[in-house]
């Protein structure tokens, strides 16, 4: 038995809470992976899982255990990549999800720059707004915007994304120009929605100038859960838009959209990037989370 194949094995069957999913994302047999874990069970005399039909979970040992071989392959990887006149080069697959927009706009862009100073890392990437399951998806890091709800997530905040209230030019030729925040809620202007992940409603907007201070919601006819689609609804004239700026500025540049209420200021939108508590941090995910701060720097 290789000791740190079988580490390895039990600490990603934890984590994937499957042998299944464990193997998939080791790229070995489901086989070689019970194996590995039951030859680990018998050369420390100790019940480390539970295995169900349906579930595999762990054991008060095996919880204990779990602790202490993650920091061990931690510190494994830094071991090897410290020594003098090695020089460990990241390498291997990178599972990552990121909003739809900011992969637009940002991180493809940027990408092949990340690609010439690591050539080795393969990215398998999830777009989209939705929320992942880190643990149960096997993704090693996501990027988010707003406050994270997960406690359990370890997390390092990259960016705050400064907001506005834009419209198309076609829409306030059509409905005219709201002379107040206020006007987006009684009156016949409509606004975008835009569907959160965590609720799957749209939520209020915080708006503040000298003066005041508002929670703005808006009426809309339309509401959807990608933030692509958005930010082209409202370019086709559906209605108010609240947009981080990178999104809105090459569209205000050309014209394409109109910035509203210049005088109001929105609270900005933390960006995080959080990976799984207790999961060994790779030295590729380490070199990830350390290019994204540097970029939204």
């Amino acid at each position: 038995m290789d000791r740190f194949d079988a580490m390895q094995a039990f600490a990603r069957v934890v984590e994937a809470g499957s042998f299944t999913k464990a193997a998939e994302t080791l790229h070995m047999s489901k086989t070689t992976v019970t194996q590995l874990v039951q030859q680990l069970e018998a050369r420390l005399r100790v019940k480390l899982l539970n295995r169900t039909t349906r579930k595999v979970n762990v054991t008060a040992d095996g919880a204990a255990y779990y602790e202490k071989v993650v920091r061990l392959l931690a510190d494994m990887e830094d071991a090897e990549s410290n020594l003098p006149g090695v020089s460990v080069v990241p390498s291997g697959r990178l599972r990552v999800d990121v909003p739809s927009p900011f992969a637009r706009h940002i991180l493809m862009p940027a990408l092949p720059d990340f690609h010439r100073q690591y050539p080795d890392i393969q990215f398998h990437m999830g777009v989209s707004d939705r929320i992942v399951d880190i643990i149960d998806e096997n993704v090693d890091c996501v990027v988010r915007g707003g406050e994270l709800l997960d406690q359990s997530l370890m997390a390092r905040k990259v960016a705050d994304l400064p907001l506005g209230v834009f419209a198309a030019p076609a829409y306030l030729a059509r409905e005219g120009v709201p002379e107040h925040p206020r006007d987006l809620e009684d009156s016949h202007h409509r606004v975008v929605g835009f569907l959160w992940a965590r609720t799957g409603k749209p939520v209020p907007y915080a708006l503040h100038n000298a003066s005041e201070k508002l929670q703005i919601k808006g009426r809309h006819v339309l509401a959807v859960d990608d933030g692509n689609a958005y930010l082209a609804a409202g370019l086709a004239g559906m209605g108010v838009l609240w947009l981080p700026t990178y999104m809105s500025d090459a569209h205000v540049a050309k014209g394409e959209l109109v910035r509203l209420f210049e005088d109001w200021q929105l609270e900005p939108m933390p960006l995080y990037v959080a990976y799984p508590p207790n999961r060994h941090i790779s030295l590729k995910l380490r070199v990830f989370i350390d290019w994204v701060v540097s970029l939204m720097a």
